[in-house]
């Protein structure tokens, strides 16, 4: 069942384009990750989900509904932020009741059925004890939580969140959204999480939209992302890999024959045509050392080298320029020393 549909979606902010076309299809009850630079749309888009800003073109459907039609209220959407937005002079408990309490009275919910809402919202964030606590008195994380029960007790129907986790410290961050995704299965709401960190996105995520400058990049799930990107940006932007500009010299079966500089190559493509193109090459795609496949091997000097944890980075100055390369953390090289780079194709290796 589809719970957003949105076609042709632009909003412009004078001469500056914020959505340009966006066409998305959200099914119910799936997480969703917005991702994308600054100044991408991703927040103007959920700001249009949401009923904040108003599209210039296009149609939003929510649930079957003509959103664009409806009320902020009558979308049942609810919001979380990254700065948390809670009301300073109110308990935790008054804080999630909020929404409750404020409904028309035709609609409201007698007293005892709202404590009884706000006490298991409170019980599903695990903040049963900090009830009659002031906003701050608590941690950050703890906060953001608040904000989730508050956005939860409308029962809404999408919950929309802009960079919840952005102002937490990453060990915070990574402790809530694999908390959040445990939580967000358990309800089965449907939800669109915006963030331009891309291991959050990857993380939490069913599928991952990507966004540049307005538009939609690609749609997939996190390993398509990565395994198959179709795109330059999105091969760049998630996971960070090598670019360069090659030469296809032939093109069959999804296979590109490919040339740059001293490699000939048979790799994987996206693109079907001869000619220029851009090659490339995850830097998980790389091996040391040489086993005689001499049209794949470059002759690369180390030029910078990082230790991080689970592997080490190194940047070789190589023929074809600077090549990006992890390898093992007991793979020790130094500023300066040479080696063989054997780029393995079928490993993170494409053409577009």
């Amino acid at each position: 069942m589809t719970a957003i549909e949105t076609r042709g979606l632009v909003k412009r902010f004078g001469s500056f384009t914020a959505l340009d076309g966006i066409d998305l299809t959200v099914r119910d009850g799936e997480m969703i990750a917005l991702l994308g630079p600054s100044g991408s749309g991703k927040t103007t888009l959920l700001r249009v989900l949401g009923g904040l800003d108003h599209p210039d073109e296009g149609t939003l459907i929510i649930n079957g509904d003509e959103a664009l039609q409806s009320s902020l209220k009558d979308r049942r959407v609810g919001f979380v932020f990254q700065h948390y937005a809670l009301f300073r002079h109110m308990s935790v408990f008054e804080n999630v009741a909020f929404g409750l309490r404020v409904k028309p009275k035709a609609e409201r919910l007698p007293d005892a059925d709202i404590t009884l809402r706000v006490e298991r919202l409170l019980a599903l964030v695990h903040l049963s004890n900090h009830a009659r606590r002031m906003p701050d008195q608590l941690s950050g994380g703890q906060r953001q939580r608040v904000a989730l029960a508050r956005a939860l007790a409308i029962e809404p129907r999408v919950l929309l969140l802009d960079e919840p986790f952005g102002a937490l410290d990453s060990k915070v961050r990574k402790e809530l959204r694999r908390w959040l995704r445990s939580l967000q299965h358990e309800l089965g709401v449907t939800t669109l999480l915006v963030t331009h960190d891309q291991e959050e996105a990857l993380e939490v995520a069913d599928r991952v939209v990507v966004m540049n400058k307005g538009r939609i990049e690609q749609v997939g799930t996190p390993e398509d992302l990565y395994q198959r990107p179709q795109s330059p940006f999105v091969a760049d932007f998630i996971g960070g890999a090598n670019l360069f500009p090659c030469e296809v010299t032939a093109v069959g079966n999804e296979i590109a024959s490919v040339t740059l500089g001293p490699l000939s190559l048979r790799v994987p493509s996206v693109k079907f045509q001869t000619g220029p193109a851009t090659l490339s090459i995850r830097s998980s795609a790389v091996r040391l050392g040489n086993d005689g496949l001499s049209n794949s091997v470059l002759s690369g000097r180390v030029t910078h080298t990082s230790y991080l944890g689970a592997l080490r980075e190194y940047v070789f100055d190589t023929p074809i320029g600077a090549l990006t390369v992890t390898q093992p953390p007991d793979v020790v090289l130094r500023t300066g020393d040479r080696a063989q780079l054997e780029i393995v194709v079928g490993a993170g290796v494409i053409v577009f």
